[in-house]
């Protein structure tokens, strides 16, 4: 049977050709924008693709940006037999990877997708030219707003919410920007998860946290031994409460080459200073990571 996507999404906010991977898990949605060096941008939760949208306008003028939706998140199957762990969405993303023959490839994370992209970039590091990262992390929760966010997102009671209410989309969305979301946008996040069936991914994440301290170990480890002079870009928003900026110092003590770019933003830093993500993007493959 044909994968069917949740929703269409209007083309006057996400103005792009849908491109669709054929993986063990079923069919995965990206976009392929633009030429030039590559870009992969990965989302974190409850995000997709969509989230990308004001940077990839941006940069595919000078870049091929390329933009993902893991497996349960926005247009991509949401398979049955798939646990939605991060190792397992790091695997789809170095499929995708692979089969597009990128090479000095830059790939963003944001939120999840920091950990999933350091993943793919440990996996593919022949391949890899710079880093940008984003109100993220690699390592297993140690700060207090990391392990209570875990917590408290694992419980029984919240889970049952994500589920049943998409209380990440209607109150998380909402609560990590700085300026409002226009109704179409918020239409755009709630219909890629519309039934409390297709927001198993979802909940699955903030499980995660904890469940996957020991991937975390490992990857925070092999990070601080292999990819030390892999030229970092960070972007940060400074009013994001739950990645607060101290979670920076973690990424200087591994990275050698670190350029910082502080954003008039919460959380979801693509909502809130698209235009300025993009310039600094494209500063620093331009001077940092030439």
């Amino acid at each position: 049977m044909p994968h069917i996507p949740p929703f269409q999404p209007d083309r006057r906010l996400f103005p792009f050709e849908s491109r669709w991977l054929e993986t063990e898990v079923g069919p995965v949605h990206y976009i392929d924008e633009g030429e030039g060096e590559p870009i992969l941008f990965l989302h974190g939760n409850p995000t997709w693709s969509f989230l990308y949208r004001g940077i990839v306008i941006r940069l595919r003028k000078k870049y091929r940006c390329i933009a993902v939706d893991y497996p349960g998140f926005g247009l991509s199957a949401r398979p049955e037999d798939y646990g939605y762990t991060p190792a397992e969405h790091a695997d789809v993303v170095a499929t995708l990877v692979r089969h597009l023959d990128l090479r000095r490839l830059t790939i963003m994370g944001h939120d999840w997708g920091g950990p999933i992209g350091m993943r793919v970039a440990l996996d593919e590091t022949s391949r890899l030219r710079a880093l940008v990262m984003g109100d993220t992390w690699y390592w297993p929760p140690d700060a207090w707003q990391l392990k209570a966010w875990a917590y408290v997102m694992a419980s029984a009671p919240v889970q049952t919410q994500i589920i049943r209410r998409n209380i990440l989309v209607e109150r998380l969305m909402p609560y990590g920007v700085k300026f409002p979301l226009a109704d179409e946008v918020m239409h755009h996040y709630r219909e890629a998860l519309p039934t409390p069936k297709s927001r198993i991914g979802a909940a699955e994440f903030p499980r995660q946290m904890m469940e996957a301290s020991l991937w975390l170990g490992d990857l925070a480890d092999q990070v601080h031994e292999r990819l030390t002079n892999v030229p970092l870009l960070l972007t940060w928003g400074i009013g994001d409460h739950l990645y607060p900026m101290t979670l920076m110092q973690h990424f200087r003590e591994d990275f050698r080459l670190t350029t910082i770019r502080r954003l008039d933003a919460r959380h979801f830093i693509q909502e809130d200073a698209p235009g300025e993500i993009a310039e600094a993007i494209e500063e620093f493959l331009t001077t940092a990571a030439a």
